[in-house]
């Protein structure tokens, strides 16, 4: 799991069949104490997150596609699977 940020959204009229009702959040990894780290990604929101939302990403194909419960036909890698309330370190 990745724990990260939502600082974005993206919005598309165009989408390949099966993503047509699924809202793609831009994410960037944050550590712990909340500063950025590495390259910000795409992922698919399972959870209603928003902009400003602290996260928690799976990053696996097949965990993915059961996180939102799609067949094996579409191709997920990212899945936002929690919003985080609390960090305790």
């Amino acid at each position: 799991m990745i724990l990260g940020k939502v600082i974005g959204n993206v919005i598309s009229t165009v989408k390949v069949k099966g993503y047509e009702s699924k809202k793609i959040l831009i994410i960037q990894p944050i550590d712990p104490k909340g500063n950025a780290k590495g390259k910000s990604f795409l992922a698919i929101d399972a959870v209603q997150a928003g902009v400003g939302d602290t996260v928690l990403i799976i990053e696996e194909g097949n965990s993915a596609r059961a996180v939102i419960q799609e067949p094996d036909s579409l191709t997920v890698k990212t899945v936002v699977a929690g919003i985080v309330d609390k960090i305790n370190i």
